[in-house]
């Protein structure tokens, strides 16, 4: 496994690009911009929103990767090309002659100091914010799940729970049908009158049962999940619970520097184009901080796009200074 590469920014005067976040699309956005040779810096606060995982899954070339490798390897690569990195927070970012970006300083170097670029990509990703059902946060990533495309074949075939927390929770209770034929789903915050005729005979085409009532909590032994308790004190052995949680999207500075925002089911998010341009000349969001629908090989593309496109609008932007002289 890669040393983690950590290096203090030291170099004088304003960097040409800076990244927030360090995860798979701000470290690919800074590796194509370190390969054509933009002064950058990355700005990592060290929060994964797949840390609780033990493994990614799905990312031709790298399934079942630890996600902590992944992210040392992308480090190292970078720093490779020159590439600065700090361990820090941005808190506040605003926009004049160029970005200004203010570092918490909780990091390795400087408190409370002001970095400079002219170009800036938002790479925060998001948090999960889980229900509030006792045990649930303890066992995320391990045998309380949400995504069966990244966990369902290593669970495949065991006996699975879905924990309803809207009426789309049914959707969720389907797909996980593909794994297993062992599939109940506890309603929990929804009533039974809010299943559509449409949903009670997809549900039973899929073989999936409905348990009405309240979750209360979870029956594990030898730190395993064996059952999901409900408020009237029953249990209902199961191997695993998937769960969707609310995605709480880390896109505070986008709407600071005045991108436009949209509002959608999964959170707010910002408007881009195809190549991950906001509606503010010069700032960009990639990941999880433009979309919820971003797994790591998705938002390591959508950072690859962004870095070639900032080089592209850099490139041209300085050609057309040196043709006006």
């Amino acid at each position: 496994m890669a040393a983690e590469v950590v290096t203090v920014t030291e170099k004088a005067g304003p960097y040409e690009v800076i990244v927030v976040g360090g995860g798979a699309a701000g470290l690919s956005a800074a590796l194509v911009l370190g390969r054509a040779r933009r002064r950058t810096l990355v700005v990592d606060a060290g929060e994964p929103r797949n840390a609780p995982a033990a493994h990614m899954q799905g990312y031709l070339s790298r399934d079942g990767m630890p996600p902590a490798e992944f992210l040392a390897v992308g480090r190292a690569e970078i720093t490779r090309y020159g590439v600065e990195l700090v361990r820090d927070r941005a808190v506040d970012a605003t926009l004049g002659e160029d970005f200004a970006v203010r570092l918490a300083g909780d990091g390795t170097t400087g408190a409370g100091r002001t970095v400079h670029a002219r170009q800036l990509v938002v790479a925060t990703g998001l948090r999960d914010e889980l229900p509030p059902v006792p045990g649930l946060a303890g066992r995320f990533g391990r045998d309380v799940l949400h995504c069966p495309y990244c966990h369902g074949w290593e669970v495949r075939d065991q006996a699975f729970g879905v924990l309803a927390t809207t009426a789309a929770s049914v959707h969720q209770a389907l797909m996980v049908s593909q794994w297993s034929k062992d599939v109940t789903l506890f309603l929990h915050a929804v009533a039974e009158a809010e299943l559509t005729s449409e949903d009670l005979r997809r549900l039973a085409a899929a073989g999936v049962r409905v348990v009405p009532g309240e979750v209360a909590g979870l029956a594990v032994e030898d730190d395993r999940l064996t059952g999901v308790r409900l408020a009237d004190g029953s249990v209902h052995d199961r191997e695993v619970l998937f769960v969707a949680p609310r995605a709480v999207p880390r896109t505070d500075l986008l709407a600071r520097l005045g991108a436009e925002m949209n509002e959608t089911p999964f959170g707010t998010y910002p408007v881009v184009d195809g190549r991950g341009l906001t509606t503010v000349p010069g700032l960009w969001a990639a990941g999880n901080a433009s979309g919820f629908a971003e797994q790591v090989v998705n938002a390591a593309s959508r950072g690859y796009r962004a870095g070639a496109a900032i080089n592209g609008e850099l490139l041209m932007a300085d050609l057309d200074t040196a043709a006006s002289h």
